[in-house]
């Protein structure tokens, strides 16, 4: 109507605007018959609606809530689930799952998803995360890195198993995927040790019968022993706390004893994610490992070489973008929901 106000033509308003010649004539028909009271839309057929907005609204606040809080025998909610308990809560009389999933829907609610993780019980978390998180971004001490400088994230990925399929692995064809026999014949386990540069994207991997502290220096005296890590200032070795890096025997006695320009820096207990190498050995895992399908353990170390020259040849640095901003803020968040939670759990010992 403001378009036909200013004198333009149907064709005009209906390409400047994006709708049909017909809905503008319409439209135009109805003001001009009606008036502004023929701009509101009419009654339209069909069935009224069943359920309020309210309703709708209780359901979805029902979906964010622990099934146990209700009292139902459940560990997740499915749709027939929240459904049936909307009508014992007297939400409804009668709901439908589908009408049940179109709702959650709208807020991309899925309760019958879950995640797994581990809150922080480190009491050094901060200052532990914090030291590796500047690693990464090539400082220690506040003080930048120099050219000699280098940061090495290390770790172990245990029981590589030789599973040899009882019938050949079918490759995918049209409209099929992959076939991998469900049963397989065990040709033993290996470890798999990896040692990776974070700032390079280089890895130094090899195999092992076994994870132990023999192992896990053999592994680093195959890094210290290459330039230009040999001859470097300081190498920082990232570690967790597995036990064969673990504690000052590990620090002091063996490497900085064998190497003296190694510096092991262990992340928080419970926070490997912190350590790069275990985003190569997700990648291991998804390109090389799974599925498992090799006849005895020579070709599991062949193939985990093979693809560690692979890798090195076309890598990339990964885009680390976690920063000690971002560990402060996630802690923050954390002592929040911790203090809520105590909070609402004295609440309920009160009532």
């Amino acid at each position: 109507m403001l378009h036909a106000s200013r004198g333009r033509s149907n064709a005009r308003i209906a390409r400047e605007t994006g709708l049909h010649l017909d809905t503008v004539r319409k439209w135009r028909g109805r003001f001009a018959e009606l008036g502004l009271a023929g701009l509101a839309d009419r009654k339209r057929t069909g069935r009224p609606a069943s359920f309020t907005a309210l309703r709708a609204a209780w359901v979805k606040a029902l979906a964010c809530r622990l099934p146990a809080e209700t009292g139902a025998p459940l560990s997740r909610w499915s749709c027939p689930e929240l459904a049936r308990e909307a009508m014992v809560q007297g939400i409804a009389t009668s709901v439908s799952a589908s009408t049940v999933r179109r709702w959650l829907a709208e807020d991309a609610l899925k309760p019958w998803q879950h995640h797994s993780w581990i809150f922080i019980t480190d009491p050094g978390f901060q200052p532990k995360a914090a030291r590796v998180l500047d690693l990464y971004a090539r400082a220690w001490g506040g003080v930048p890195l120099g050219e000699d400088e280098y940061v090495v994230s290390a770790d172990e990925k245990t029981s590589i198993q030789a599973r040899c399929r009882r019938h050949p692995t079918l490759a995918p064809g049209r409209a099929r995927a992959m076939r991998v026999n469900h049963t397989y014949g065990r040709g033993g386990a290996l470890a798999y040790l990896a040692a990776y540069d974070v700032h390079a994207a280089k890895v130094f991997g090899r195999t092992e019968p076994r994870t132990g502290i023999d192992p896990f220096m053999n592994l680093v005296t195959q890094v210290m022993s290459t330039e230009p890590y040999a001859s470097a200032k300081r190498v920082f070795r990232i570690v967790d706390n597995g036990s064969s890096h673990r504690g000052k025997k590990a620090a002091a006695d063996r490497l900085t004893t064998a190497f003296p320009n190694a510096v092991m820096v262990h992340t928080p207990i419970h926070a490997s994610w912190l350590n790069q190498v275990e985003i190569y050995f997700s990648v291991v895992q998804r390109k090389v490992v799974s599925p498992n399908d090799f006849t005895d353990l020579v070709q599991v170390g062949d193939r985990l070489r093979a693809f560690e020259d692979r890798y090195n040849a076309t890598s990339q640095l990964f885009q680390w973008k976690f920063t000690t901003s971002d560990l402060d803020d996630l802690l923050a968040r954390l002592n929040r929901q911790t203090a809520d939670h105590q909070e609402e759990s004295s609440f309920r010992l009160v009532a």
